[in-house]
């Protein structure tokens, strides 16, 4: 079985980003980059599932600027057996990414579809979900646990209520949640295995789809600084401050 794994490069997750002064985004220059935690989770499970017997390739893609190369290798370093670059220096949005998957799906027919739950940089929660209504594929999204069985994938995701259990016939799109598993470190040795893996460069105008953004951001600020905290000498005190001041209670 053939799983296609999405992998999204975005700031890493540990670096403080700041707004630019024309407030038009989030300066990135000089930032050190990384795998979206949640495509990691979601190339460890491709991996894992590929060591248990279950899939005999995986495909990764990415869409972006050809610096996205970095983080396709170090997919490939975690267990990926290819890489397919999505080359474009537009802004990349949720329905555009969606698209590029679908054209990629026809072209590599996979019959599982494994993507980070959302991105960290923009937080949308959309590519997957757009996907599975394009291909008419079913999806589970915010999965905790996934089982190949036969011509179906068992799945456990996380709900409001609790846990949930589904069987979706494959082939099938999932996308993955915090608690799926725990992504290996990389090691020297499979880095430069990686180095030696195929890498297809294509873009967008290639399969056919057109990026060219659909939202346009108008202004991006900071949230606000938060006060100082200011101690009360009694509970009478804290009250007033709650109702007149915080005018959290009535």
């Amino acid at each position: 079985m053939k799983v296609l794994v999405a992998v999204k490069r975005v700031v890493d997750p540990n670096v403080k980003v700041r707004v630019k002064a024309d407030g038009s985004g989030v300066d990135t220059a000089n930032l050190k980059m990384a795998m979206n935690p949640f495509c990691e989770i979601a190339v460890e499970q491709a991996v894992r599932m590929k060591e248990a017997g279950v899939v005999s390739e995986i495909v990764a893609v990415s869409v972006g600027i050809a610096q996205c190369q970095e983080t396709l290798r170090t997919a490939m370093a975690m267990g990926v057996d290819r890489g397919i670059l999505v080359e474009t220096n537009a802004e990349i949005q949720p329905l555009a990414v969606a698209k590029i998957f679908k054209a990629i799906v026809a072209k590599e027919a996979p019959r599982l579809v494994i993507m980070g739950k959302q991105a960290i940089d923009d937080d949308c929660n959309q590519s997957g979900q757009m996907l599975a209504a394009l291909l008419n594929w079913p999806q589970a999204t915010f999965i905790s646990k996934v089982t190949i069985n036969g011509e179906a994938a068992e799945v456990t995701r996380e709900i409001d209520g609790g846990l949930e259990n589904l069987r979706l016939k494959l082939p099938a799109i999932v996308t993955t949640d915090l608690r799926l598993n725990e992504p290996r470190y990389v090691t020297l040795p499979n880095i430069m295995k990686a180095k030696k893996k195929p890498l297809e460069v294509v873009k967008p105008e290639d399969l056919g789809v057109d990026v060219t953004p659909r939202l346009a951001t108008l202004r991006m600020q900071e949230p606000p600084k938060r006060s100082a905290g200011v101690k009360v000498a009694d509970v009478k005190e804290l009250v007033a401050k709650l109702k007149n001041e915080a005018r959290v209670i009535g």
